[in-house]
C-alpha cells in the first residue's frame, strides 16, 4: 500500500481473509491481527467516517469510542497498516502466528512477564549434549521444552532426569575438567563420564534421546525399550548395565502409576482451561498435560490481554505462543466449549508436523479435566487479584506513613535512592533505583562510574553522582529515568552523606526533599535538622526506605563487581592493535604467558594458530617499538592480568 495516508489505507482493504498489522511512525510493528474480511475488522478499531469529505483526506482516524483503554492506546499510535491476503481464516491464523513470533508486538495478548518463564533446554549442538535450566530459547540448534510456569518445577524435572538418565552436568562445549579425571558427579552416579569415554558417543547419544522420550511423554514407549535394554544386557551377562537399566525402568513405572488419571488410558493430550477479569486487565490459562494415561504436569499462566475480552482470542493467541516451539505438541488439545477450533488445528498441526486435533468435549474424563482446569485457572486469578490488592493496601500504607513522618505535602509517588560502592580508590560507581508507586521501577535504574579522583572519598562521590543526576534533570534530559522529578531523594548515609548531596542539589538548581538513611539505627536525617528522625522499626514507611536502600545497594554492588571483574581479567593482549576476541584467544593458548609473549620472535609470531602472517608481523613490529621484551616486567607488575 506504499506511503498512502492510513485513511486511505483502510478504506482500500479488500472484502477477503487475511491478516494486517499496525505499524507506529518508527515502523515498529504495535499489533498482528487476523480477520475473515480485512475491510470490515481492520478499521473497527477507528472512528468513522474513515474517508473525510473529499479524497486524498490525510486526517489520522482516531480510536473508535468505548475502546479498551490499551486498545485505544493501540490505535492512537497507528501510523500505517500492512495487509496480507490469504486464502481462508485457517490460513490466516497460521499467519498471524508466525507474524507474532517473529515482531513480538506489545499489543497482543502475551504471556505475563514472559521473559521470566523457565525452560529444559537440551544443547543438540555440542557432541556431548548437555540438559540444563535456561530463560532463553532462541538458538536454532538446541531442544526447548517448556514453558513451566515455575523455576522450582523445572530444577524438579531435572533432578529426575540426572537421577534415572545421568547425563553430564558439567558445562562448556566440551565434557570434563582439566585435570581429565571424572569428577564426583560420576562417583555419585549423576554422570557417565563421557570426558574419559566411560560411555561411548553412540551411547550417550541414544541416552538423549531417552531425555526427549521422556521430556516428550512418550512413557509407555521408554518403557517398553528400557525393559528390552534390560533383558539383552541380563541376558547377555552384563549384570551392572542390567541394573543400570532395571533401575531406569522402576522410576519411570513409578512416575507413571504416582502420575495415573485414571485405570484406563486416555493417550497424550493437553487440556486448556481459561478465566477471564470481567474489566479484561488480566486472565489465566491452565494447562493439564496427560502423556500416555499419565497426569505428568499442571501450569498456570498468567496472560495480559491488553483489552482483549473475548477468551478464544486469548486462548488462540496463547497458544500460538505455548506452542511456538512443537516440540512437545500432543495429538489432542481440549479447549472449552463454542470455541472455533479449525484454524489452530491447522497453525498447530503445521508446527508438530503431524495432525493435531483441537476440539471441546462434551461428557467423560476430557470434560471433567476440562472443567478441573477451568475451575483452577478461576481460582488463581482470584487469588492473583486479592494478592495484587494486598499489595498495592500495603504500598499506599507505607507512602502514606512516609507523607505523615517526614512533613511532606503528598506521599512521595516517585522514590529514588543512591549508593557508593567500592574498593578504596578504584572501580567507584553510584548506583540509583527507582520507586513508583512504591513497587520497584528497574527500567528506570541508572549507575555512574565515578569520575572523583581524590581517593576513597564517599562524600565527594555521592556529591559528583547527586550534581550528575540534579544537572540532567534541571537540564529536562529527554531520558524519562533522569528527567523525572523526585517526590524524595534517600541517602545511603548520615549526615556527612547528606550534606554532600544537598549541596550537589542546590548547585544544580533543584529544590526536592531528601533524607538520609543511616544504617546502624536506621536512623533518618533531615537537611536543616540536628537530631535524627526515628521510625518504629515495624512502621510501613520504614520497611519501604530499608527496600529501596537495599535495592540501590545491590545494584551499585552490582556494578561495581562487574568493572572490578573486567579490570582484573584485562591482559595485555586487550590493547594490541588488529587483536579481537578470537585471536587473543589464540595467542594466549599458544604463548602460556605475558613474558613468553613478548620475548617471541617474529617467526613465532606468525606460528600462532588462526593469527595471519600480515597481523603477526604488524603486532611484532608494534611490540618492538614500542619497547619489546623490556615491556614484560612492566606489564606484570602493572597488575595487568593474563587470564
Amino acid at each position: 500500500m506504499g506511503m498512502e495516508p492510513l485513511r486511505e489505507q483502510l478504506a482500500a482493504l479488500p472484502d477477503a481473509p487475511g491478516v494486517y498489522l499496525f505499524r507506529d511512525v518508527d515502523d515498529r510493528v504495535l499489533y498482528v491481527g487476523k480477520a475473515k474480511s480485512l475491510r470490515r475488522r481492520a478499521p473497527s478499531y477507528f472512528e468513522a467516517p474513515l474517508r473525510g469529505p473529499g479524497r486524498g483526506d490525510t486526517r489520522q482516524p482516531g480510536p473508535r469510542p468505548g475502546l479498551h483503554p490499551r486498545i485505544a492506546e493501540m490505535a492512537s499510535r497507528v501510523a500505517r497498516l500492512e495487509a496480507l491476503v490469504v486464502n481462508s481464516e485457517e490460513e490466516a491464523l497460521i499467519v498471524e502466528g508466525n507474524l507474532i513470533t517473529t515482531h513480538r508486538p506489545p499489543f497482543n495478548v502475551r504471556l505475563r512477564d514472559d521473559k521470566s518463564y523457565p525452560y529444559i533446554g537440551i544443547s543438540l549442538d555440542e557432541t556431548y549434549p548437555r540438559v540444563y535450566f535456561t530463560r532463553e530459547r532462541h538458538r536454532r540448534d538446541r531442544v526447548y521444552f517448556g514453558p513451566f510456569s515455575s523455576a522450582s518445577k523445572v530444577r524438579e524435572t531435572l533432578s529426575l532426569i540426572g537421577k534415572i538418565f545421568p547425563s553430564r552436568p558439567c558445562e562448556g562445549t566440551e565434557p570434563g575438567r582439566p585435570s581429565g579425571i571424572p569428577c564426583l558427579d560420576y562417583h555419585i552416579k549423576r554422570c557417565l563420564a563421557p570426558c574419559v569415554d566411560y560411555i561411548s558417543l553412540a551411547d550417550y547419544r541414544h541416552l538423549i534421546d531417552q531425555i526427549i522420550a521422556f521430556l516428550s511423554g512418550r512413557y509407555r514407549g521408554l518403557e517398553q525399550e528400557l525393559e528390552e535394554q534390560m533383558r539383552a544386557a541380563a541376558a547377555a551377562q552384563r549384570f551392572e548395565d542390567a541394573a543400570l537399566y532395571r533401575n531406569r525402568l522402576t522410576a519411570v513405572r513409578h512416575l507413571m502409576e504416582h502420575q495415573s488419571v485414571r485405570k484406563g488410558s486416555m493417550g497424550s493430550l493437553d487440556v486448556l482451561g481459561i478465566a477471564l477479569d470481567d474489566d479484561g486487565e488480566a486472565a489465566n490459562v491452565q494447562v493439564l498435560q496427560v502423556r500416555d494415561g499419565a497426569l505428568c504436569d499442571r501450569q498456570a499462566f498468567f496472560v495480559d490481554p491488553s483489552g482483549v475480552c473475548d477468551p478464544e482470542i486469548i486462548l488462540e493467541q496463547f497458544a500460538m505462543e505455548y506452542y511456538a516451539l512443537g516440540m512437545a505438541i500432543p495429538p489432542l488439545v481440549i479447549v472449552p466449549r463454542g470455541m472455533e477450533t479449525r484454524g489452530l488445528e491447522a497453525l498447530l498441526g503445521e508446527r508438530r508436523q503431524a495432525g493435531v486435533e483441537v476440539r471441546a468435549s462434551e461428557r467423560g474424563e476430557k470434560r471433567q479435566m476440562q472443567e478441573v482446569a477451568e475451575r483452577n485457572a478461576r481460582l488463581a486469578l482470584d487469588q492473583d487479584r486479592a494478592r495484587v490488592t494486598r499489595t498495592r493496601e500495603r504500598r499506599a500504607t507505607a507512602l502514606g506513613d512516609l507523607e505523615r513522618a517526614l512533613g511532606l505535602d503528598a506521599p512521595p509517588m516517585r522514590i529514588e535512592c543512591f549508593d557508593i560502592s567500592d574498593i578504596g580508590a578504584t572501580y567507584a560507581v553510584a548506583s540509583m533505583t527507582v520507586m513508583i508507586g512504591g513497587a520497584p521501577a528497574r527500567q528506570h535504574y541508572r549507575s555512574f562510574t565515578m569520575r572523583h579522583e581524590g581517593g576513597p572519598d564517599d562524600f565527594a562521590r555521592i556529591e559528583e553522582a547527586l550534581g550528575r543526576r540534579m544537572a540532567r534533570l534541571a537540564a529536562g534530559d529527554p531520558d524519562p529515568s533522569l528527567g523525572a522529578t523526585p517526590s524524595l531523594v534517600v541517602i545511603d548515609g548520615g549526615k556527612g552523606q547528606l550534606g554532600a548531596a544537598h549541596r550537589a542539589m542546590r548547585a544544580a538548581g533543584v529544590d526536592v526533599p531528601m533524607i538520609g538513611l543511616a544504617k546502624k539505627q536506621e536512623e533518618v536525617f533531615v537537611p536543616g535538622r540536628s537530631t535524627p528522625i526515628l521510625l518504629p522499626v515495624d512502621s510501613p514507611g520504614l520497611g519501604l526506605l530499608q527496600q529501596v536502600r537495599d535495592e540501590a545497594h545491590r545494584f551499585a554492588l552490582r556494578h561495581h563487581r562487574s568493572r572490578r571483574g573486567k579490570g582484573m581479567t584485562a591482559s595485555a593482549v586487550d590493547t594490541l592493535p588488529g587483536i579481537g576476541p578470537a585471536r587473543r584467544r589464540a595467542i594466549l593458548g599458544h604463548f602460556g604467558s605475558p613474558e613468553r609473549f613478548l620475548a617471541a620472535t617474529r617467526d613465532e609470531m606468525e606460528a600462532v594458530p588462526g593469527l595471519p602472517p600480515k597481523v603477526a608481523r604488524d603486532l611484532y613490529e608494534h611490540l618492538n617499538k614500542a619497547g619489546g621484551p623490556d615491556q614484560s616486567g612492566a606489564l606484570a607488575g602493572s597488575g595487568i592480568g593474563w587470564n
